[in-house]
């Protein structure tokens, strides 16, 4: 399962502005999105992993993505560096 990926990659960047500066230093191996995050705010991260070509993984809740991450709040995406 991808939440078991994310606690267990040895590099992570969270959230989606992060994200978005990580992908445009083309140093992410993969994203991971959750579902329930609201559109406008994951449009830009998933439209830009698309273009650089690094696969993307759907879960299902930000706040279990983020309890994944080791934070006690939600989070929309999350990076997993190379």
């Amino acid at each position: 399962m991808s939440y078991d990926k994310v606690s267990q990659a040895q590099s992570i960047i969270i959230g989606t502005k992060q994200t978005v500066k990580a992908l445009k230093r083309d140093s992410v191996k993969e994203i991971v999105v959750a579902k329930d995050a609201d559109p406008t705010l994951t449009a830009s991260v998933m439209k830009l992993a698309q273009e650089k070509d690094v696969d993307i993984l759907m879960v299902d809740s930000m706040k279990k993505l983020g309890k994944a991450c080791g934070i006690e709040v939600g989070a929309a995406a999350v990076a997993i560096m190379l």
